[in-house]
């Protein structure tokens, strides 16, 4: 067994959001539950089947987000994954959704940041062993720390003014 790191390039203003599934019927079911949380929402879902023709199956709203998840699957490599790309929201707006689906294992990330994959790879197939996200903490929250962070909410609308 090989273990390498797959760095993703999740485009510019988008979040991706990483899992594992187990059926076909994965990239239909996301699609349906990402196109009704928002009538705003732009993404693009790419699942990757882990038999049959092992196929990286597709959909989305946008063609750019629905090409770069494909490209992501694709460099990821592992079977029953799936790699949602999604503008005008946030994860938190569909994360609970995509949860409650059948079809989901798990949520390995849900993010905007740098991200690398930890890929086990044997004679059989790849894995997704964990994820890399973001960079180690570089200090505690400071007074001034939390102001900001707080002020930030405010200003995405998740809190009162």
């Amino acid at each position: 067994m090989e273990f390498k790191t797959v760095r993703v390039q999740i485009p510019d203003g988008a979040n991706i959001i990483l899992g594992q599934t187990h059926f076909i019927k994965t990239a239909e079911d996301l699609y349906e539950i990402l196109a009704g949380s928002s009538p705003h929402i732009k993404f693009g879902l790419a699942f990757t089947e882990a038999s049959g023709p092992c196929l990286i199956r597709h959909e989305g709203n946008d063609s750019d987000l629905t090409k770069s998840s494909v490209d992501i699957a694709q460099n990821i490599g592992a079977g029953h994954v799936f790699a949602i790309l999604i503008r005008d929201a946030f994860p938190i707006n569909v994360l609970n959704s995509l949860k409650m689906c059948p079809e989901v294992c798990r949520i390995f990330c849900a993010t905007a940041n740098p991200l690398e994959v930890v890929v086990a790879e044997t004679g059989q197939g790849r894995g997704i062993m964990g994820v890399i996200d973001g960079s180690s903490p570089k200090g505690v929250e400071q007074d001034s720390d939390k102001a900001a962070r707080k002020a930030l909410l405010r200003n995405f609308g998740y809190k009162v003014k």
